[in-house]
């Protein structure tokens, strides 16, 4: 028999298996997602690419099956369930693909990605139904571990493992200083990188945390309780792998105690944590083996879903409605999308009075990057007493996927180089402060702000809404970042260099708007 018709009969066999009153809204489903995909191909292109290939998302690779298997244990509930679609489901569907384009005109992958996977969620909703979306709950809230989230949280974590471990080596008897993220020892200094925040183990167990909870517990504060562990453990436990590679290190050095710690603490010591958590929570579990999964006396006799269920609408009528908002919200991404801010052929450094410019030589070389701006510039001020401040201004005609401002490596720290993330600073005048660090004693402060309009802001997620909204209104308006930096000297503060140095530049809103501003 020739391969299509082989597959062709195997796909009927498979419907006809199906109950009649599934075939035609699942047939739906299927080309409502299909629609949905086409219009995000990107989204999930970018996502997949993370999960295979960024370390701290690899977990994400189980999700698609873990999902694949709740829906399994579900088939018995679902063939005791009619579909019928739902048309406030088509709200839901609109309010996702609102969230995916305000994220992918403004270059916020997070916000288009969520906004891609709960219009997928939303479509079943609207395709299937009020009551089997309830049926299905627990593995439509699962999906948004789909998306590649948490790095956001590096810094915080760096500092609260640099502070477990500088309170555990102390306690073992090894002096020790903490600045910032490094920590100085007799062995050495150690930095809490950004691979050492334990970002990765926290996110993968808080997705592990949730399965688990949902199918070993009936109770909400076991439940509760189970996930406050299943966060905490991993933050403790991550501070307790860095306390023990500088512990070793003492005595066995740190070449030694860098490859003890990838091997035995990258892989069995946090193998040994999950099972712990896993051991601690099943004496708890209070959900039986056979207990249902569903709940479906309850669904099927709610009032409440039987009153929500009566806004009904035929299944074609909504596959109609969700591609017509999928193309209405990709002809408005195609043309917001198209707004550029017309720039200057050139931009050069104003005067700045007291202040005059000089070379840029340093101990080590800094440079922020600003990959995407059509223009940008690099200067350095002195005022003749000591002080020098270095000024990086980049201009962006537009802030998209690859042309972002405030996007992760771009900034005041450029991955590669030997500068390194030290602590933040509390900045005046709305900037957003950094300390850098280099060679392990080489320090600068760096000032972010970011222009846009009126908006003057250090707020990465300030300058986003309003990328957002300047990009909905299809509004021209070029994007600045200004970076100020000075290096910690024994003459000169960092904090009186800048100091000084805005005291006499003025306001920035206006001092940025005039280079960018076109003849």
């Amino acid at each position: 028999m020739p391969l299509e018709i082989a597959s062709t009969a195997r796909l009927a066999g498979a419907l006809d298996r199906l109950p009649a009153a599934w075939r035609m809204p699942l047939l739906h489903l299927a080309l409502g997602w299909a629609v949905l995909f086409l219009l995000t191909a990107g989204d999930w292109a970018d996502m997949a690419d993370q999960w295979w290939n960024s370390s701290t998302y690899n977990h994400i690779v189980l999700v698609p099956a873990i999902l694949a298997w709740l829906l399994a244990l579900r088939v018995p509930a679902l063939a005791g369930l009619t579909p019928q679609a739902w048309w406030p489901g088509l709200l839901g569907v609109a309010g996702s693909l609102f969230l995916w384009l305000l994220g992918d005109i403004s270059g916020v992958n997070v916000a288009a990605q969520l906004g891609a996977v709960l219009a997928l969620q939303f479509a079943v909703v609207a395709l299937l139904g009020l009551r089997v979306a309830a049926a299905l709950l627990f593995p439509l809230a699962y999906m948004l571990f789909l998306v590649p989230i948490g790095d956001e949280l590096v810094p915080a974590l760096q500092l609260v493992t640099a502070k477990l471990t500088i309170a555990l080596t102390i306690w073992s008897g090894v002096p020790a200083a903490i600045d910032g993220v490094f920590i100085d020892t007799p062995a050495g200094l150690f930095e809490v990188a950004e691979a050492c925040s334990g970002v990765k183990f926290l996110i993968a167990m808080i997705a592990l945390g949730t399965l688990v909870a949902h199918l070993c517990y009936r109770s909400w504060t076991r439940r509760a309780a189970f996930m406050a562990a299943a966060i905490a453990l991993p933050i403790l436990a991550n501070g307790v792998r860095a306390w023990g590679t500088i512990y070793i290190a003492q005595s066995q050095g740190v070449e030694f105690a860098a490859g003890f710690d990838h091997i035995f603490y990258g892989w069995v010591f946090f193998a040994l944590v999950m099972a712990a958590l896993l051991g601690l929570g099943w004496r708890f579990f209070d959900r039986a083996p056979d207990d249902p999964i569903v709940d479906a006396g309850w669904i099927a006799s709610s009032a409440v879903l039987a009153s929500l269920s009566r806004y009904r609408i035929s299944g074609t009528a909504a596959l109609a409605a969700l591609t017509a908002l999928a193309l209405a919200f990709a002809l408005w991404g195609v043309a917001a999308r198209a707004v550029d801010a017309p720039l200057p052929q050139q931009i050069a450094l104003p005067e700045v009075p007291g202040w005059q410019l000089a070379g840029t030589a340093s101990a080590v070389p800094w440079e922020p990057r600003a990959a995407g701006a059509d223009r940008r510039l690099l200067g350095r001020y002195h005022d003749g007493a000591g002080r020098e401040v270095d000024v990086f201004i980049a201009v962006y005609a537009a802030q998209a996927e690859g042309r972002e401002a405030g996007a992760s490596g771009e900034g005041a720290l450029r991955p590669g180089t030997p500068w390194r993330w030290l602590a933040p600073e509390v900045a005046s005048a709305g900037a957003r402060g950094e300390w850098l660090q280099a060679g392990g004693r080489v320090r600068r402060l760096t000032l972010t702000w970011y222009r846009s309009g009126a908006l003057l802001t250090g707020s990465n997620s300030r300058l986003k809404l309003a990328t957002m909204a300047s990009r909905l209104a299809m509004r021209e308006e070029p994007t600045t970042m200004l970076i100020l930096s000075a290096e910690e000297r024994p003459a000169v503060s960092a904090r009186e260099s800048l100091t000084t140095f805005l005291d006499a530049a003025g306001p920035l809103g206006a001092w940025m708007d005039g280079m960018v501003r076109v003849p």
